[in-house]
């Protein structure tokens, strides 16, 4: 844990850059503009179909089937839909708890680069070594999960290029950081 001492700059530096890198892309530019749809003039069925069904927070699937079940009806529901995965938030978002949890989350990744970095390179290693060492590791974390969200999760599949770019250009951002903020000992 001795990295943490040497490294907690960077760790912090890259995770301030990168709150605000994604704030920018979120809010001011058009990559995401379109990543959620309005639902129209069917929201009022579809909150009522919610108060209604009080469903307790979670994840939900439908149509839904257990493993071992086989019935045909099971199946008829599977063939013909509809499909849906929705998620039943515990009250309204709280963007202020949302995004200092964002924050906890890119100080993770950094202290994770920050581990990475520090087994694979030493003090005197040149800055493009540390970029390329700290940007792998940082776009695994970054961009990672974008492929997993459209297979797993239904995310739709024109997203997954607009999240790898927000991955790269975060891993970039951490690579600079931590190669520009690298410790040399003399």
């Amino acid at each position: 844990m001795d990295f943490l001492a040497h490294l907690w700059l960077p760790i912090l530096a890259s995770a301030a850059i990168v709150f605000v890198a994604s704030s920018i892309i979120w809010m001011a530019t058009p990559l995401h503009k379109h990543d959620y749809k309005n639902p129209g003039d069917k929201e009022e069925s579809i909150v009522g179909m919610l108060r209604s069904s009080a469903l307790e927070p979670g994840v939900y699937y439908v149509p839904w089937c257990q493993g071992k079940d086989k019935r045909a009806e099971s199946m008829a529901k599977m063939k013909t839909g509809p499909w849906a995965m929705l998620t039943v938030l515990p009250g309204p978002p709280n963007m202020g708890k949302m995004l200092g949890m964002w924050f906890a989350h890119l100080v993770i990744v950094g202290v994770f680069v920050a581990y990475v970095a520090h087994l694979a390179v030493t003090p005197s290693t040149k800055y493009l070594e540390v970029f390329r060492v700290a940007g792998s590791a940082a776009v695994l974390a970054h961009a990672g999960y974008a492929l997993p969200m459209a297979i797993w999760h239904g995310m739709p599949w024109r997203q997954v290029p607009g999240r790898l770019i927000d991955g790269v250009i975060y891993a970039l951002l951490t690579a600079g950081v931590f190669a520009g903020f690298w410790p040399h000992h003399a």
